[in-house]
């Protein structure tokens, strides 16, 4: 159920985005980007023991920030790294803390009909997902390093001609990630998860 809402989450966001026109050019600027929000893990598996427990993740807070580069009027790169901790539980027990350090790059698509200060957009893009896992007793175990992609919408709000706040609704799809403890495996960490967040870009020139 939480992997249906939120493919329909993504779907929805990006085709707000895409209905609505825009404003600002930002062909040949460079930018950065701070960002903070929410983010809905998926939820995964312990198969230390049979039959194989689900362990159900809570929302947890992301933030982070990156670099974003207007190649023309309506192409633009973007390369953001975010992190995200979340806890994860098993029959209402917690049993540790999960989390992602994302390394994400992406390209944008920027909608140009002008209206004044508003720019939506829609992309993609590759993520390489850095896991960790501690358990409640403190013993950190070891998840795979995976690569997955992503698709996005969100809007730009111009502020003024270098300053915009912005917003964004993501979605990850990667492969499940192992974890081990001491080079036994005891359970998959699926690191798909749809986030919403809140920020401001700055442009340089």
């Amino acid at each position: 159920m939480k992997r249906l809402c939120v493919m329909i989450s993504c779907v929805a966001a990006v085709a707000l985005t895409a209905g609505t026109a825009c404003a600002e050019n930002i062909a040949g600027k460079v930018g950065v980007t701070g960002r903070i929000g929410f983010l809905v893990p998926a939820d995964s598996e312990d198969t230390s023991a049979s039959p194989t427990f689900n362990v159900d993740t809570d929302t947890g807070f992301v933030g982070g920030g990156g670099f974003i580069y207007g190649i023309n009027k309506n192409i633009a790169a973007e390369l953001d790294i975010t992190h995200t901790d979340f806890n994860g539980s098993i029959g209402g027990d917690r049993v540790g803390n999960f989390e992602t350090n994302n390394i994400s790059l992406g390209v944008q698509y920027r909608f140009n009909e002008p209206t004044a200060h508003l720019t939506p957009y829609a992309g993609a893009g590759l993520d390489i997902l850095v896991n960790g896992f501690t358990r409640d007793d403190g013993v950190k175990a070891d998840l795979d390093t995976v690569v997955g992609v992503h698709a996005a919408g969100g809007v730009d709000y111009f502020v003024m001609k270098q300053l915009a706040l912005t917003g964004q609704a993501k979605v990850v799809l990667a492969p499940d990630a192992d974890i081990r403890l001491g080079g036994d495996k005891i359970g998959n960490f699926d690191p798909m998860n749809f986030s919403m967040t809140f920020g401001a870009r700055y442009f340089f020139n």
